[in-house]
């Protein structure tokens, strides 16, 4: 039905009375700040919006008024980020108390319902000062490993025999099982739901705005990293309860918040039991609305740092087929992809702030012209986020481990602290995030422009 002009005027008028603090034009403004997709390009103030970004896991810890707490390092990361490029940044906001040794304390979640409200203000702080810097957070509300409680912890909440992966009589696979058994755990599920009720529909407590209402979030996440499991039998049978899983999450977020993405926070293929008809089949519904994939060479068994000048070159050339794959299976699906983790460690596997990175540099070097040459062409991937963050961050300890109480840095806390942490002063490799950051908003100009014409 078509609204006469006199009937707008009456309407808009009406609506500055009930705002009398907000500018109507400020108002709807605010509608266009939120990122968008349009086709299989995210858009950001009626503009492509293409980004340089990173993983920092730990901000909301940092924000914290509680005893994580480092308001002032946190200004400061924020500051040393936005004066790289950085504009993006991949953030926890859920973490479960849990029975595993080497996993982060304390969680924002001691038991079902129960919030550390401490930390939910640190993401409340974390969020306001990324606003006032004009940067964007992608929130995940989950995580299939167990360095932050995870699914693991649900399903001990919901009635289940614990699993410990550093139990030999158990072992590593058995707990991968019970990870993925979340999935078919009606009351697990629904726990989780229930916290994500809780976040979704938050209010910040520093600048009294809704969490739904805030353009600063660019994306809510299911979880990091979900998968069905080992890839094997259970893990094929564990693929409909998985798909089942993935639909109706991203469709609960969506009716809880119509102005932001929902996306998965998968590693792509090798996190969907190595298979591209799987992960089509997770992620082409339209409750999730863009793409991820994450790529570990350590992890995978590509390369060694220890022999890394003999396996970079075979890493680089798996690295660009696993990149254009995921590149492809966007395109087939017709939504846009993000690859939000990557990292390599430091030459010869040291994590002490100063030592070389030749072999990350030539890496991050390589995978950001990878990226920059695949946006220019015009394919649907928008941008990166480097894993990790590390900051003014270090190891403590001789052994490297993380121990409550430690500073923060990249690595989460099962892995040596500062394994694959970009420091504030690795000022080689920082050099080289500038100058993708650059690329990147180039990239984004020069497809505005284009579009234009």
């Amino acid at each position: 039905m078509r609204m006469s002009s006199r009937l707008i005027l009456v309407t808009v008028a009406a609506v500055s009375l009930l705002l009398p603090s907000c500018s109507l034009i400020s108002l709807f403004r605010e509608r266009e700040d939120f990122i968008k997709i349009r086709g299989t390009q995210f858009i950001h103030n009626g503009r492509p919006y293409y980004f340089a970004g990173t993983n920092m896991w730990y901000g909301c810890y940092l924000g914290s008024p509680g005893s994580t707490g480092d308001r002032p390092r946190l200004l400061r990361e924020l500051d040393s980020l936005k004066a790289h490029g950085i504009g993006n940044l991949r953030v926890l906001a859920a973490s479960e108390e849990s029975y595993i040794r080497r996993s982060v304390k304390p969680a924002i979640q001691s038991a079902p319902g129960v919030v550390d409200d401490s930390l939910l203000q640190g993401l409340d702080y974390l969020l306001a000062e990324m606003a006032r810097r004009d940067m964007h957070a992608v929130l995940y509300l989950g995580n299939y490993w167990e360095w932050s409680g995870g699914m693991v912890q649900y399903n001990v909440w919901a009635g289940e025999r614990p699993v410990d992966p550093e139990d030999s009589t158990q072992g590593w696979g058995a707990f991968m099982d019970f990870s993925a058994a979340f999935y078919s755990n009606p009351r697990a599920v629904e726990l989780h739901k229930e916290y994500v009720r809780t976040i979704v529909t938050r209010r910040n407590s520093v600048n009294g705005r809704l969490y739904t209402e805030d353009p600063t979030i660019m994306s809510w996440q299911l979880a990091n990293e979900p998968r069905p499991g080992r890839v094997d039998e259970q893990g094929r049978k564990n693929l409909p309860a998985f798909y089942r899983w993935i639909d109706q999450t991203a469709m609960f977020i969506h009716s809880l918040d119509t102005n932001h993405l929902v996306s998965a926070g998968s590693e792509g293929t090798i996190g969907t039991l190595q298979s591209e008809e799987f992960y089509v089949k997770a992620f082409q519904t339209p409750h999730v609305d863009y793409l991820n994939f994450h790529l570990w060479p350590f992890n995978w068994g590509w390369f060694d740092p220890k022999r890394w000048e003999e396996t970079l070159s075979p890493t680089e050339k798996k690295s660009t087929a696993y990149i254009n794959q995921h590149i492809a299976l966007a395109r087939l699906i017709g939504k846009p992809v993000v690859m939000e983790e990557f990292g390599l460690g430091r030459d010869n596997g040291e994590i002490l702030p100063g030592t070389p990175t030749k072999a990350r540099d030539r890496f991050y070097r390589f995978i950001f012209r990878t990226l920059e040459d695949s946006a220019r062409a015009g394919a649907p991937i928008a941008g990166s986020n480097f894993w990790a963050w590390g900051g003014e961050g270090s190891a403590q300890h001789p052994d490297g481990m993380w121990k409550r109480g430690d500073p923060f840095v990249g690595d989460p806390p099962q892995e040596p602290q500062g394994q694959n942490s970009v420091f504030v002063s690795d000022a080689s490799t920082l050099g080289i995030i500038r100058e993708h950051a650059m690329n990147m908003q180039k990239i984004g100009a020069g497809s505005y422009v284009a579009s234009r014409k």
